[in-house]
């Protein structure tokens, strides 16, 4: 995982505004600061039966990980737990009691009013992945991705006869149903994890770039649009797509692993792009992304790599002659990222046009320099320079890692995780 500041530089420059932690690191927290991102921290579950067994250590833990940060670090909320229900069965009886306790520990602290922990929101985990992997067939892709149904595609709740095109909707209508149930109809629903993996193994064939590209695109319109469910039309819905960063270290399949927009090295996974509204979200948010050498890459490799490029790839490298623009550094690292940015861009910003044998990787930096203007960076005047590209489990109680929102999407969080009020997952 990247460092800290490290992850914070990139928020910044991502313009995201608020952003949800699976935990209350106090690295994440210092780094956080004077930022005026909006920070949500939680309770992590091994520190619940403390919690709420003691009103002191309650109090204890808000001092450490709130009153040592706020206000400088801007935090506005507080999670309790992470599918504490399923994961923790234990903890569940003393689960209300942690609230209390972390309400009256803001309250003593003169805190309640300007960070939530009560008279909030109800949060929702929601992968429609695992809805579909785990139906045995009898819930479509279609279905699960969000895509357009025909009407006789379409699912039939049974009781209320209102038809369903998404898994998506008819989750969040049954929670609603289910609060109502219980005489709560004022409780507002926040889905604090949705996404899909891109990656898996041999025994998880939907857990693809292109599913992955697809649900969380449409999940992001979908929010956008406004257009509620079915028993809630207009409702609006704020989503947290999971999740920022793969973990390399998580235990499990290999989709478990890999849910991430970006690598450890925080390198982009894929391109999350909206086809037709110009808008992209969390790791390409102005559309510029670039190829590049990668650290430590083998200089003979990387030749090799360039010979290719300007040669069977057809690139122009004319820039890279002396005398021209590109000349200068005059090595094989600058001259092989001009050469590879090129054909990346050529071939439309596919991740697979950014490899060479492994010699290459996309960033978000300009690597612009000087008269040196690559394609696809933002000239002098902001207009685009030799731009070639074409445009383009279901409820719980959690997951894990960090959320965020962009400024850009009035109802989108990025985890981080990504945030659609949509919102992303670290």
């Amino acid at each position: 995982m990247p460092h800290p500041t490290q992850v914070v530089a990139l928020l910044k420059a991502q313009q995201i505004r608020h952003v949800r932690l699976y935990d209350a690191d106090r690295g994440m927290l210092v780094a956080l600061a004077n930022t005026g991102i909006q920070v949500m921290i939680s309770v992590p579950n091994e520190q619940i039966l403390g919690i709420g067994q003691s009103n002191s250590t309650a109090a204890n833990w808000v001092s450490q990980n709130v009153v040592a940060h706020y206000p400088a670090t801007n935090i506005t909320a507080i999670a309790v737990g992470s599918d504490v229900l399923t994961t923790l069965p234990n903890a569940a009886k003393i689960l209300v009691n942690a609230l209390k306790y972390i309400q009256s520990a803001l309250v003593a602290s003169n805190l309640d009013r300007q960070i939530k922990s009560t008279g909030s929101f109800l949060m929702l985990n929601m992968y429609p992945y695992y809805d579909y992997t785990q139906s045995n067939g009898v819930i479509p892709l279609d279905y699960a991705l969000l895509k357009s149904l025909p009407p006789n595609k379409e699912a039939v709740d049974s009781n209320t006869l209102l038809h369903y095109t998404n898994v998506f909707d008819a989750v969040v209508d049954a929670a609603y149903y289910a609060m109502a149930f219980l005489n709560f109809t004022n409780v507002p629903i926040i889905v604090k994890d949705s996404g899909w993996p891109p990656k898996g193994d041999s025994s998880e064939p939907d857990a693809t770039l292109e599913n992955a590209n697809t649900y969380n695109c449409n999940l992001i319109r979908h929010v956008l649009n406004k257009t509620g469910t079915p028993k809630h039309p207009g409702l609006a819905v704020s989503t947290f797509i999971y999740e920022l960063y793969n973990e390399d270290t998580k235990p499990g399949p290999i989709s478990e692993k890999n849910w991430g927009l970006f690598d450890a090295n925080g390198t982009p996974i894929y391109i999350l792009r909206l086809t037709g509204s110009g808008a992209v979200l969390s790791n390409d948010t102005t559309n510029q992304t670039f190829c590049i050498t990668k650290d430590g890459a083998d200089p003979k490799m990387l030749q090799a790599a360039l010979d290719w490029a300007c040669g069977p790839g057809k690139v122009d490298c004319s820039a890279l002659l002396q005398g021209e623009p590109c000349c200068e550094p005059d090595n094989v690292i600058a001259h092989a990222t001009y050469a590879f940015d090129t054909y990346y861009h050529k071939m439309g910003k596919t991740p697979a046009a950014c490899d060479f044998n492994g010699v290459a990787a996309i960033t978000t930096t300009d690597p612009s320099h000087g008269s040196c203007i690559f394609p696809g960076s933002l000239g002098k005047n902001g207009t685009l320079v030799n731009i070639t590209a074409p445009s383009l489990n279901s409820t719980s109680v959690d997951s894990s890692a960090y959320n965020l929102h962009s400024n850009a999407f009035t109802s989108i969080v990025l985890i981080i995780e990504i945030f659609i009020s949509v919102a992303v997952f670290l």
